[in-house]
């Protein structure tokens, strides 16, 4: 690997800061769930899995088996808060430069949370819903981290990305410097080219310290 990319990025171009969602901003959406009806399997996570479909499918299966519903799912959604601490980062960096969220959720998680973020701008993804249940999942588009990133390259723009699990590293890895937030021992290791923080102060300290 190479040296640490958290490199000063200079000049006059203009900025924006990519952010993940779960994880970062606000807690794991699957985890709630998990918690809520009793089903383990559901913990699973992109901090686990690197396959994203191959976990998608795993849980849609078992959501199928399990019976589990939109609307319990939904009612989970609805008592979930952002981080400690996340909201007021975030007021803070959008004070300063662009940001946009960059997520492998779906439009029928995120708009509840959004809404006490500020409802900043999200690129995530859609649920296929019948009769109440997940059937399936649609994709905005395949590999969308890395393209969002490298379409706001094309933009003009120096693109920062911060992320937690293996879902992000095509985001980061595109964008001129990428930080790793809260990531699990196993990526950490892995990449250990990549600076890594544990607070949102020293997310922040470290973005800024990108930007120049």
């Amino acid at each position: 690997m190479a040296a640490a990319r958290l490199t000063v990025m200079s000049g006059s171009q203009q900025s924006i800061v990519a952010l993940d969602l779960e994880g970062v901003l606000v807690p794991e959406i699957w985890i709630a769930v998990a918690d809520r009806t009793g089903i383990s399997e559901l913990r699973r996570t992109t901090r686990d899995e690197p396959d994203y479909d191959a976990l998608m499918r795993y849980r849609l299966a078992i959501l199928a088996e399990r019976g589990v519903t939109m609307s319990l799912i939904r009612d989970v959604i609805a008592q979930e808060r952002p981080l400690d601490g996340a909201k007021e980062f975030l007021d803070e960096l959008r004070s300063m430069t662009q940001v946009v969220i960059v997520s492998d959720t779906f439009e029928q998680f995120a708009g509840p949370l959004m809404a006490q973020l500020g409802r900043p701008m999200i690129y995530c993804h859609r649920l296929v819903v019948e009769d109440d249940h997940i059937v399936d999942y649609r994709l905005r588009m395949p590999d969308q981290k890395r393209h969002v990133v490298r379409a706001f390259h094309g933009l003009n723009y120096r693109v920062v990305a911060a992320g937690d699990s293996y879902n992000d590293l095509s985001m980061i890895d595109e964008a001129g410097a990428g930080i790793l937030f809260r990531a699990p021992e196993r990526l950490r290791g892995e990449r250990s080219d990549l600076p890594h923080v544990e607070t949102h102060a020293e997310l922040l300290t470290k973005i800024l310290a990108v930007l120049g």
